[in-house]
């Protein structure tokens, strides 16, 4: 005889000082502004995608930054790159930010990476 178990489960808001909540209620009210650009706007030409590439290329392969700064998100339109998300230092950001600098050139990167003041 088989007898199948089934219960009920349900998730817990572990935030607390300590441990405060991932939300990003406020990241994302930002991104909905038709303006503001988003990783499913990155344009499909070769020139963009490769840029994008490259950037994400140089990002990954520097085992220096922390697993937040390698999620960064990296959008090209027409060249115009920008950088969104959230690292752990502001050498974080500027390693990054030097990076696609140096692939786009300094007048075509726009960087919103914010910075969340916490050690790696």
């Amino acid at each position: 005889m088989l007898t199948l178990g089934i219960g009920h489960v349900s998730a817990q808001n572990t935030a607390s000082p300590s441990n405060p909540s991932s939300d990003n209620t406020k990241v994302n009210k930002r991104d909905r502004t038709a303006s503001e650009p988003t990783a499913d706007q990155g344009k499909n030409n070769n020139s963009d995608r490769d840029t994008m590439r490259k950037i994400r290329r140089a990002v990954m392969n520097d085992k220096s930054l922390s697993t937040y700064g390698h999620n960064v998100k990296i959008i090209s339109q027409n060249g115009k790159v920008t950088l969104k998300g959230t690292v752990h230092t502001e050498d974080e950001k500027k390693s990054i930010e030097a990076k696609a600098t140096d692939i786009a050139g300094a007048d075509n990167v726009t960087n919103q990476i914010t910075v969340k003041g916490d050690s790696k």
